[in-house]
C-alpha cells in the first residue's frame, strides 16, 4: 500500500531526507584543519632544528675531552720532556714541529681545529697546557655559537703525568 499523496515512493523519500542532510565538509572546516596540522608540522620542524643543534654541541665537547686525553697520552708517552708540553697561554695557531713534543702539539693542534672547528685556519679553537710535569691543566676553548650555545664554550682536564 502506497501512500496516494506523495508521488515518491516510501524509500525514495527517506533516500533523499538523508541526502539533504549529508552535505560533507565545508571549505572552512578545511581551511582551518590544514592552517592546524601546518603549525603542529612547524613545531615539529622547530624541534627537530633545537635536537640537531644540541646534538652538534655535544658532539664538540666529546671531542674536547678526546683531544684533551689525547695530548695528555703523548705527554705520558714522552714523561722526560713532559716540561716541553707546556703553553703558557691559550694557543690557537699550530706553530711548526722540531722536537718529538712540538710535533705532538702541532699535530695536536690541528686535530682539535680539525674536529671541533671544522677548519684548520680556525682562530676560535684554542688549546692551553701549564703546570707540566706535575699537575697538568689542559684547555680546550671553541666557539659554540653555531651549535646553539654560548659565543665560547671551555673544557679543563687536570691529571698528573
Amino acid at each position: 500500500m502506497t501512500n496516494s499523496m506523495s508521488p515518491l515512493p516510501r524509500r525514495s523519500a527517506r533516500r533523499l531526507g538523508a541526502r539533504s542532510r549529508m552535505r560533507g565538509l565545508s571549505l572552512i572546516e578545511i581551511l582551518v584543519s590544514v592552517v592546524i596540522l601546518g603549525i603542529g608540522l612547524l613545531g615539529v620542524a622547530a624541534m627537530q632544528s633545537l635536537a640537531l643543534r644540541g646534538g652538534q654541541s655535544s658532539l664538540e665537547a666529546s671531542q674536547a675531552v678526546m683531544q684533551t686525553n689525547a695530548i695528555i697520552e703523548s705527554m705520558r708517552a714522552n714523561r722526560a720532556n713532559a716540561a716541553a708540553y707546556n703553553t703558557g697561554a691559550m694557543v690557537c695557531a699550530a706553530g711548526t714541529g722540531g722536537t718529538l713534543a712540538q710535533n705532538d702539539l702541532v699535530n695536536w693542534l690541528t686535530t682539535l681545529k680539525t674536529n671541533i672547528g671544522g677548519n684548520p685556519a680556525d682562530t676560535t679553537t684554542c688549546g692551553q697546557i701549564v703546570g707540566c710535569p706535575g699537575a697538568c691543566v689542559v684547555t680546550v676553548r671553541w666557539d659554540d655559537s653555531r651549535a646553539g650555545g654560548s659565543n665560547v664554550r671551555q673544557f679543563a682536564t687536570r691529571t698528573r703525568i
